[in-house]
């Protein structure tokens, strides 16, 4: 991307000719025959190395950047997935899961159901330190639903079940009681918790997993949490290395906290830099670094062959999609307000042709060498047994989406190319999209110069690609002036996706709801939903649901793939609790030569 942003004016960029977005298009196609050389299973999930660890060496992480960002280190007002890759250096979740995305008692904090009286008691594990020295209790773990159920709060967190089924946390965050009354202190390391009810989602990754140390953030107002020094340059965690340094944009340094309470870290410290995708395949073969972190995929392809590299890969959880504006989010009272008949993007005639506009398959074999899929749907198949497998998605189909636009009543009034509404007013559709990795600007183009192949006028926000915080900033703040955008989704242990899509959820980007989008994310969340059969029914009749109304279009389903020095031991990105792969037994079993 780099050197088409040296060639390309951002002024050319959001006025190429008709003739340059063909070219584009037919360039995409015409690779449609070449070799996909990727599939994620033939990789490992863990290094193969079976030596064991030294006890020393730094480990030089490099983290793709493009952007000077400034990470928040809070989980509870963290709003980023580089936020959360950052934080696992130096904390580390409450509670573990299994293979199946199930919790386990293998973490600092155990759980234990009753469904005789809907509670949960949580038992703090006694000893463990915050790395000023603080002991963690359950205080840290109560103090976090303190803070996002708070009303001066102002993140995201709060609106699931995790949150929202505690008995009183409504009422505490709607600021009618001043404690949560579904929670118990019992003492320094137990509570009890009252829910509701059980849904099955909370086992499921659904139960907050984090502890907010209220004790080094003293005399820090709730609102001022994310701008604090504690969050931006000095954060602390309990995890086996704790953070020396952060300079944003260059890099983080972590050494051993010896005092870890699982065990004594197998390295001297760890090294984060925050290196450019037009640089990093050159940093990983010249050995400035060990290994990079969600390498960027379309590099894979020229990299792989690096010696003394080891390439793993799992499937990424997560999905990206085009989203369509269709209203905004009332945050005053905590709801989408759903108005399609007001929006651009209202008529899902629109959204079905600009669906059809865009050769998905092509795009993920030549831009991604298949580490990235087409998806047909907005549950991946990272969760195996609820992902509809069977559902079809659109077609790549011009010649079919400019006929959708015709008979829906969009015509070329005026003869200028582009198509008016049915009511034949001018149809200006404006597109925000992130700036990235090398073919980041390359595919935003595509996807736009699709869409004005079959005479939709769409330019991009302010004629160029938004650096991703920035971004991220417009779409939540529901910016009048977008009406299409292109984002991406994580995904955590637990299938449930109202967090995403439900009618009280800030992530609901598109601001869709309908009746039966909540009635079915209610029942897959139900007590009947514990019968997994059930479940399994409800979300695939969702899934059809959301593909029948059109409030994205599923792109990309993906594997992520991690570069490491063959001489590093037992290091993972595999799904589940293990404790020999846990980062305090990663190590090397010989030095990088700049550090014997």
């Amino acid at each position: 991307m780099k050197d088409l942003k040296k060639s390309l004016s951002l002024m050319t960029l959001a006025t190429l000719t008709l003739g340059a977005f063909t070219l584009s298009i037919n360039d995409v196609q015409a690779q449609e025959d070449d070799e996909v050389i990727f599939n994620y299973e033939d990789y490992p999930e863990t290094t193969t190395n079976d030596g064991e660890p030294l006890g020393e060496g730094v480990l030089r992480v490099g983290y793709v950047s493009n952007e000077v960002f400034v990470p928040v280190f809070s989980h509870i007002y963290s709003g980023s997935g580089t936020d959360g890759d950052l934080m696992t250096y130096f904390t580390e979740p409450l509670l573990t899961y299994n293979e199946n995305h199930q919790y386990t008692n293998d973490g600092p904090m155990q759980y234990e159901l009753n469904e005789e009286d809907n509670t949960i008691t949580f038992t703090m594990t006694e000893g463990i330190l915050w790395h000023d020295g603080t002991e963690l209790t359950i205080d840290h773990y109560i103090s976090a639903y303190e803070v996002v159920g708070h009303p001066d709060y102002a993140g995201l967190a709060g609106s699931d079940d995790g949150y929202m089924l505690v008995e009183g946390f409504e009422e505490y965050k709607n600021g009618e009681a001043d404690s949560i009354s579904g929670i118990e202190r019992v003492d320094d390391y137990t509570a009890v918790f009252t829910y509701k009810e059980l849904a099955p989602s909370l086992t499921y990754g659904g139960i907050p997993a984090e502890a907010h140390p209220y004790h080094y953030y003293e005399g820090v107002a709730i609102e001022d949490i994310p701008s604090a020094v504690q969050s931006l340059e000095e954060p602390i965690g309990f995890g086996p290395y704790k953070v020396t340094e952060v300079i944003p944009g260059e890099y983080m340094t972590l050494e051993r906290f010896d005092d870890y309470w699982r065990g004594t870290p197998q390295m001297d410290g760890i090294e984060i830099n925050f290196i450019p995708s037009s640089t990093i395949m050159h940093s990983l073969e010249s050995g400035n670094i060990d290994m990079v972190f969600r390498y960027p995929r379309d590099q894979f392809q020229d990299s792989q062959h690096i010696e003394g590299i080891e390439w793993i890969s799992a499937i990424d959880p997560g999905y990206n999609f085009i989203g369509f504006k269709l209203g905004y989010f009332d945050y005053d009272e905590g709801h989408v307000v759903y108005q399609p008949d007001e929006m651009k993007m209202g008529d899902k005639n629109l959204r079905l042709a600009m669906y059809h506009a865009i050769d998905i398959q092509s795009v993920g074999e030549q831009f991604h060498q298949g580490i990235r899929w087409k998806a047909n749907s907005v549950i991946t198949p990272y969760y195996e047994d609820f992902w509809d497998e069977d559902l079809e998605a659109p077609e790549y189909d011009r010649d079919l989406a400019r006929q959708i636009l015709a008979d829906a009543g969009y015509e070329d009034i005026d003869g200028d190319g582009f198509v008016e509404t049915p009511e034949g007013k001018p149809l200006e559709i404006t597109y925000a999209d992130m700036s990235g990795g090398d073919t980041q600007e390359a595919l935003s183009n595509y996807y736009l110069q699709s869409w004005r192949d079959i005479g939709l006028n769409v330019s991009f926000l302010n004629g160029r690609l938004i650096e991703p915080t920035t971004f991220y900033t417009l779409v939540e703040n529901d910016d009048p002036e977008i009406d299409v955008f292109h984002a991406g989704f994580g995904a955590g242990p637990d299938v449930n996706p109202y967090s995403l899509w439900g009618p009280t959820a800030p992530y609901n980007f598109t601001r869709f709801e309908s009746e039966d989008n909540t009635r079915l994310l209610e029942a897959g969340n139900s007590i009947e939903a514990l019968d997994e059969d059930y479940r399994i029914e409800v979300y695939q009749e969702w899934q059809n649901h959301i593909a029948d109304e059109v409030p994205v279009i599923p792109l990309f389903f993906g594997a992520f793939v991690v570069p490491i020095d063959e001489n590093i031991v037992n290091y993972s990105i595999g799904y589940g609790f293990n404790e020999e792969t846990l980062l305090y037994n990663v190590g090397f079993t010989e030095l990088p030569e700049d550090q014997q």
